[in-house]
């Protein structure tokens, strides 16, 4: 089970700090929506230049031009991007076919999606690795619910958790065995990322 840490709504100075407080208890560094819209590929490659043993999800949240965007996100660095599961088909053809020719990823992301059939549909398209996401402003009125996992039971992928996952939330995450646990504020606003972080690791592990 891997930990990754999800970086949104910072500056780029907070970014590498926080990168470097928690680097030893991280898999993967994900250079958030918001982070990209403010700084872009160059944050990308800058994380790819200093932190080389890690793997780096660039969450573009792509859901048209799809080969383009991916080929951006690869070009910087990343592992693995992000694909909204509502795009067309097609759009997840061309990015999977991105993903396999640079050697990386593609996570679809499943945020408000709540149909099997759609679940079955990005199976045959040839998804492997998908987040079951509770969106930021949901998050208001509610913490991460494992009856998410639902929808991909059965199903041969690969799952990523993410939204609001915090210590008290994590056991029961932990009981579904999901490969990839995101963690955001949980660990990024803490008073002590580093210790919140390692916690975490150690929990899952």
């Amino acid at each position: 089970m891997k930990l990754q840490l999800a970086l949104d709504r910072l500056s780029w100075d907070r970014c590498f700090q926080l990168i470097e407080e928690v680097s030893e208890s991280i898999d993967i560094i994900e250079v958030g929506t918001g982070v990209i819209k403010e700084y872009g590929m160059a944050i990308v490659r800058e994380i790819h230049n200093r932190y080389p043993n890690h793997e780096i999800l660039a969450d573009m949240k792509t859901c048209d031009a799809g080969k383009h965007e991916a080929k951006q996100a690869f070009s910087a660095g990343a592992d693995i991007t992000t694909v909204m599961a509502f795009s067309a088909d097609l759009t997840i053809k061309d990015t999977l076919e991105v993903a396999e020719e640079s050697g990386g990823e593609i996570m679809i992301d499943l945020l408000e999606v709540d149909s099997r059939n759609r679940m079955e549909e990005l199976s045959k398209v040839g998804v492997q690795l998908v987040s079951l996401h509770l969106g930021k402003d949901r998050q208001q009125q509610e913490g991460f619910q494992t009856d998410l996992f639902s929808l991909v039971k059965g199903l041969d992928l690969k799952i990523a958790v993410a939204g609001g996952v915090n210590l008290e939330s994590l056991p029961r995450i932990i009981q579904e065995k999901p490969d990839i646990v995101i963690v955001g504020s949980a660990i990024t606003g803490a008073d002590n990322p580093k210790e919140v972080a390692r916690q975490m690791k150690n929990m899952i592990s």
